[in-house]
């Protein structure tokens, strides 16, 4: 099975350990999220969900300002944050499987993983390819038969850069298709995933890659067709409906974490307050019906945990990077 996993799958059969909570008297005075791509993707869903929850709940003061700062796959709110505001205690910045794909890939030029403080996860996304409700391509195999026939000839766009985790989902799943020359697949980024969407119905794009969660949106519209979820199994309740890659032939999975990262020279008090309340969040009701709400299984790290498991996210998709020729 090609497995586009970052250790997901793995930490999905593993309950997680409870983050104990010192008491904190810290408090942020002006909490901010950074969404590293523009509004309507995965980054974007992550601040504004996050930030509606911990209001409604009582575990921040007032609001959370949400900033939508794309560019780089998420390279250039990596470069802000390390280069510009590494020491603020009220930011927290949404991050992914995407960002361990560009960290992997040496795509955020001059900076690495240790140099911000990774929270904690909120759940994992599986990925999805999709088409416009009135595509030609009625399933996966569709598309995958018209891509081996010219691949010149379709355009797949997703919300990662060239090469990012959107990118590397239709390649693995193209590789199992038995496409030789990957690099002849078309795929275009955008800043995020709703872009890509758009451009989709405009007729721009004849196929989508991205996360269930950004994609649920236009489903629920009618704008949008999921033709394959890059799940193990079929998933339960109104996303049964929608096949696998898996039981169509193409033995892909692919489990995108959710979580934050904060500046790396941060307090400890701030950093234990926002791990903290991130844990809470996780266990409250409140966040358990966004999760069912979305799609979202259950994927549940925090502080040093987090740190580790994305060390290993980072190194696993290295390895496939170089295996499917991304990295030399």
């Amino acid at each position: 099975m090609k497995m586009l996993t970052g250790g997901v799958l793995a930490a999905l059969m593993t309950a997680s350990l409870p983050f104990a909570a010192s008491a904190q008297e810290f408090t942020p005075d002006q909490p901010e999220c950074i969404a590293p791509a523009a509004a309507g993707g995965g980054w974007d869903f992550t601040c504004r969900q996050v930030a509606r929850v911990m209001r409604e709940t009582g575990l921040i003061d007032g609001s959370m300002r949400v900033q939508n700062l794309s560019g780089g796959g998420g390279g250039v709110a990596y470069a802000e944050v390390v280069n510009k505001r590494n020491d603020e205690d009220d930011l927290i910045v949404a991050a992914s499987t995407a960002t361990a794909t560009r960290l992997a890939q040496g795509a955020f030029p001059g900076n690495t993983m240790d140099q911000v403080r990774w929270l904690g996860t909120i759940g994992a996304d599986y990925g999805v390819i999709g088409v416009r409700p009135d595509s030609e391509y009625e399933s996966l195999e569709d598309l995958m038969t018209a891509l081996a026939e010219d691949p010149r000839q379709i355009s797949i766009g997703g919300g990662s850069a060239t090469g990012g985790w959107d990118h590397l989902k239709v390649l693995m799943t193209a590789q199992e298709a038995g496409i030789e020359d990957l690099r002849a697949i078309k795929y275009i980024a955008f800043a995020g995933g709703g872009e890509a969407i758009s451009q989709l119905l405009a007729g721009s794009l004849q196929a989508y890659t991205g996360d269930l969660s950004e994609g649920m949106g236009f489903v629920e519209s009618g704008d949008l067709r999921i033709l394959a979820v890059l799940a193990p199994e079929r998933l339960d309740g109104e996303f049964s409906e929608f096949p696998t890659a898996a039981e169509q032939g193409y033995d892909v999975v692919g489990a995108n974490w959710r979580g934050f990262y904060a500046p790396g020279d941060m307090s400890d008090e701030a950093y234990d307050w926002w791990v903290s309340q991130l844990d809470t969040m996780y266990a409250s009701d409140a966040w358990k019906e966004v999760m069912e709400n979305n799609g979202l299984a259950d994927l549940d790290m925090h502080g040093e945990e987090f740190a580790e498991f994305v060390a290993g996210s980072v190194s696993d998709i290295e390895q496939i990077s170089r295996d499917i020729g991304l990295v030399q």
